[in-house]
């Protein structure tokens, strides 16, 4: 199909265009920018006036709950909220039941969404058999099944030799590995930041060090193998100055950081919110505010939704009890935006689309003539009302209920196909 999007104020950060510019498509691809090519006749055009035309959306970490968490979420609920949000391509990470750990279930997991045929899902495969810690899977094998890089996403991994060999294996391949930095023993039970919100309300708690201790650990590793390392879901100032000194000895290293925790603090719990019991825990306002300035100066280079749709039993309990996850697909541009203010679009969608691109490995982000026409379509100006009942994803629980966001998605292109209009 051939699209024409008019009239629209194109964002496309990797090529630093941010002017009122047409978008071609044919054949699923971006032919022109500007003006039409020769002899093409649109069979579609979409009026974009008063909207932003940018790439697609990435999201390094949403969970879809397939397999083995059905009661949570469906591939097709998520896969929906996905592309409401403008979302064209996600990473999944591997603690799903049973996990990430062998070919066939990340074979079928691509099969199932492939035949939806909305976002592109990337799978992120266990590092470890069952994610238990103790044996390496066959990170080869995995990759070859279509594995994008490799975590224990929130399981622990206490035996530092497993994680020194994990990595060496990886770095021999070129692999990617992708860690959480929290000290399983230090926040063991703990469900809130170490502070005065935690010690007012009683609620066990988790101390900053619990991250930089296990962060120091991984990027000693990392410089010791040469791997390639993702730190995700950084959440302390110290964390975020401890991957700034990194980079700053030549470290390869990249870092993300949760729409949520840009945005609130651990104040924001007030009388024991279970929206707000999110893994890593929210922090100060202090940590809060090293996080968003770690975005400004490029220390963190990607914004993540951190997607975890959790049914309604499970966050209807006392805080401590309620199990931690906040969703997000349908929020991370709206979020984003809200981080970087409307007078820096450019800035914003850089670190959902470009960025994380790059963390991936992935030829997308982008909107260069010849690229696949994943597209974003959205009113920077429009403002709606965070509700249950407004978003497509079978999981409601998110701490911005009630509130109102600014930007709205009215469009969202998969390989030139237009698989969202709102």
């Amino acid at each position: 199909m051939n699209i024409h999007i008019r009239n629209g104020r194109l964002i496309d950060p990797k090529n630093k265009i941010d002017a009122v510019q047409d978008l071609f498509i044919a054949s699923g691809r971006v032919v022109a920018v500007g003006s039409a090519p020769a002899k093409f006749v649109a069979d579609k055009v979409i009026d974009a006036t008063g909207l932003v035309v940018a790439p697609g959306l990435i999201d390094l970490a949403a969970r879809l709950r397939e397999p083995g968490y059905e009661y949570r979420a469906t591939l097709e609920s998520e896969m929906d909220a996905a592309v409401a949000g403008g979302i064209t391509s996600l990473a999944c990470p591997p603690d799903t039941d049973p996990p990430l750990d062998e070919p066939g279930l990340v074979e079928m997991l691509k099969h199932r969404a492939k035949t939806l045929n909305q976002a592109h899902v990337y799978p992120v495969g266990a590092l470890t058999q069952s994610l238990k810690g103790a044996e390496l899977t066959e990170m080869a094998e995995l990759a070859d099944a279509g594995c994008v890089a490799f975590s224990q996403a929130d399981a622990p991994l206490t035996d530092t030799r497993v994680l020194l060999r994990a990595m060496q294996y990886a770095a021999t391949f070129g692999f990617s590995v992708w860690l959480r930095p929290q000290d399983s023993f230090l926040a063991r039970d703990g469900v809130a930041h170490d502070g005065e919100v935690a010690t007012r309300l009683g609620l066990p708690a988790i101390p900053v060090c619990a991250e930089t201790i296990a962060l120091a650990t991984m990027l000693q590793l990392a410089q010791e193998t040469g791997v390639k390392l993702h730190v995700c879901r950084i959440s302390s100032a110290e964390g975020v100055a401890l991957v700034r000194a990194a980079r700053q000895q030549g470290l390869p290293l990249t870092c993300d950081v949760s729409a949520s925790h840009v945005h609130l603090s651990e104040m924001d719990i007030g009388f024991f919110d279970a929206n707000c019991h999110l893994v890593p825990p929210l922090r100060s306002l202090r940590d809060r505010d090293a996080l968003r300035a770690g975005l400004l100066d490029g220390t963190i280079d990607a914004i993540c939704s951190d997607h975890s749709p959790v049914d309604e039993d499970a966050k209807q309990l006392p805080f401590a009890e309620a199990e931690a996850g906040t969703t997000g697909l349908e929020l991370l541009l709206p979020l984003a935006l809200k981080w970087a203010g409307q007078g820096a679009l450019s800035a914003a969608l850089a670190k959902v689309t470009l960025q994380p691109a790059r963390i991936l490995g992935l030829d997308a982000g982008h909107l260069s003539v010849g690229s696949a026409a994943d597209v974003c379509v959205f009113d920077p100006e429009a403002y709606w009302k965070i509700e249950a009942a407004a978003l497509k994803s079978q999981g409601k629980n998110t701490p911005f209920l009630g509130l109102e966001l600014q930007g709205k998605v009215r469009y969202t292109l998969v390989d030139g196909q237009v698989t969202y209009q709102g």
